[in-house]
């Protein structure tokens, strides 16, 4: 990797104030017992630019754009709001396609050791237990790249934030948000498993078998009554376990199934609103058009518009 300083007797600073020396992946380090904050920006196209750290890290966009290319995997373009985690003397190659001066990449990279790791989860398998007693709280690190959600974003941000404030008790203010960031992205990563990977979980897992259960039966109206008899669980005990494992309650997950349903029906150009709303299971144009609208933020029409406008 080729790194370009700038001309002498400049003195211009980054986002954050500190001095830049390179255009390339310019860094300011902040540290913390457990952790170490490091800020990146960079100026200037590069390609093929090392990454590599020898702890486990969480990296997060903030601006830009790059590609980033994995020895075993597809190559594959992060942008903001998404986050990659790694595992300990692991080594990538990031291009920086459209880095410049009026428009730099920004990135951080959150170091955590290993130990601070294994004490937080092993923490939460200690007091909040899995559905199935067989499984364990972990958190993979080995390349899991994700799409933050909102406590994410605000835990990211929050950290860089904490580890610039000069705050008597900064410390302990980083420690818990660590420990919360840990806890939610071993969440997300169980909720992804038991999502995308629900068959593999069926015969072993019962919110796996719930979840299929569901998606099986989304057009029609379905009670907590019948998902607990299912899943061989009292009501309350079903609720707790369905919130921590999935992150939403059971009524949430059946509108946001049938939204996804939905938008498969008005991807279809013979298909119309009416019959989207109908057969994914909802009975009123207005809570169809209300639930579509909270979680896709636009209403139904301006999908299917922009769907076909795209296309």
């Amino acid at each position: 990797m080729k790194k370009v300083g700038i001309s002498p007797g400049h003195e211009a600073v980054g986002m954050w104030g500190n001095r830049i020396d390179e255009l390339v992946e310019n860094k300011l380090t902040l540290s913390h017992d457990s952790a170490e904050l490091h800020l990146y920006e960079t100026f200037q196209q590069a390609s093929h630019v090392e990454l590599r750290f020898d702890t486990p890290v969480m990296t997060s966009m903030l601006s830009g754009r790059k590609v980033v290319h994995h020895p075993d995997q597809p190559s594959f373009e992060y942008r903001p709001g998404e986050s990659l985690l790694m595992a300990p003397n692991h080594t990538l190659f990031v291009d920086y396609p459209e880095a410049t001066i009026a428009k730099p990449t920004r990135c951080l990279a959150l170091t955590i050791s290993d130990e601070f790791i294994r004490q937080t989860v092993a923490e939460l398998n200690e007091q909040v237990a899995r559905v199935e007693v067989n499984d364990q709280w972990q958190l993979h690190t080995n390349s899991y790249h994700l799409q933050n959600d909102p406590e994410i974003s605000t835990l990211v941000d929050k950290l860089a934030r904490l580890f610039r404030e000069n705050n008597p008790f900064k410390s302990f203010f980083i420690k818990n948000t660590l420990k919360e960031l840990i806890i939610r992205l071993s969440q997300v990563q169980v909720q992804t498993d038991l999502l995308t990977h629900t068959k593999q979980h069926l015969s072993t897992n019962r919110l796996a078998y719930i979840v299929s259960y569901i998606r099986e039966n989304v057009t029609r109206s379905l009670s907590i009554e019948e998902l607990c008899d299912k899943a061989c669980l009292s009501k309350s005990h079903f609720f707790r376990l369905f919130k921590s494992e999935l992150g939403v309650s059971p009524a949430q997950f059946i509108l946001t199934e049938r939204i996804r349903r939905a938008k498969v029906i008005l991807s279809n150009p013979a298909k119309s609103i009416t019959d989207a709303c109908y057969e994914s299971g909802f009975n009123s144009l207005t809570h169809f058009s209300n639930t579509f609208r909270s979680i896709e933020r636009m209403c139904p029409r301006q999908f299917k518009r922009k769907l076909f406008v795209t296309n």
